[in-house]
C-alpha cells in the first residue's frame, strides 16, 4: 500500500436555481468519474425542487436524480473546490485566486419539456467527458 495520498480533484457546478444544468452535470460527473472526483453543485437562488424534465432526461440514461435537492451556493463550497464551473450565474459566484473557473454557456432547461432538455443533457455529457479527461490521469 502506498503511503502517498493523492487528493481527489473537486468540482463545483453552479447555476442560478441548481435545478437543471448544474444538477445534470453533477449527476453525470458522479456517474462517469468512478469516484475519482469529488462533486458538488449549488445555486445562487436555489429552486424548491429539481426540474422534473431534467430528472426524466437523466433517467432515460439510467441516472437517477430524483432524490436531489437544490442547494444554496456558499463561499465555503467555492473555497473547497479545485474547479468551479458556472452555468449562467454570471458574477454571483465568489472568486478565489488559484482556482480553475469555466463558464459553460448552456440553454436553461427551466420550463422546457423533455424534447428541449435532451440536447442540453447531451451537451453537458460531452463537456463532462472532457472535464474528466482533463482532471484524471489516464489509467494505463
Amino acid at each position: 500500500m502506498s503511503t502517498e495520498t493523492v487528493k481527489k480533484p473537486s468540482v463545483l457546478f453552479v447555476c442560478v436555481h441548481n435545478a437543471g444544468r448544474s444538477q445534470m452535470a453533477a449527476a453525470f460527473l458522479t456517474a462517469l468519474a468512478d469516484g475519482r472526483i469529488e462533486v458538488r453543485s449549488a445555486g445562487s437562488q436555489p429552486a424548491d425542487k429539481v426540474n422534473p424534465a431534467a430528472v426524466e432526461a437523466m433517467a432515460e440514461l439510467g441516472i437517477d436524480m430524483s432524490a436531489e435537492i437544490p442547494k444554496i451556493l456558499t463561499t465555503e463550497a467555492v473555497k473547497e473546490s479545485d474547479v468551479v464551473i458556472t452555468m449562467g450565474c454570471g458574477d454571483e459566484c465568489p472568486y478565489f485566486p488559484g482556482k480553475r473557473y469555466e463558464d459553460w454557456v448552456l440553454e436553461d432547461p427551466a420550463g422546457q419539456g423533455i424534447e428541449a432538455v435532451r440536447p442540453i443533457r447531451d451537451e453537458i455529457r460531452t463537456r463532462i467527458e472532457g472535464l474528466i479527461e482533463s482532471l484524471t490521469p489516464a489509467a494505463k
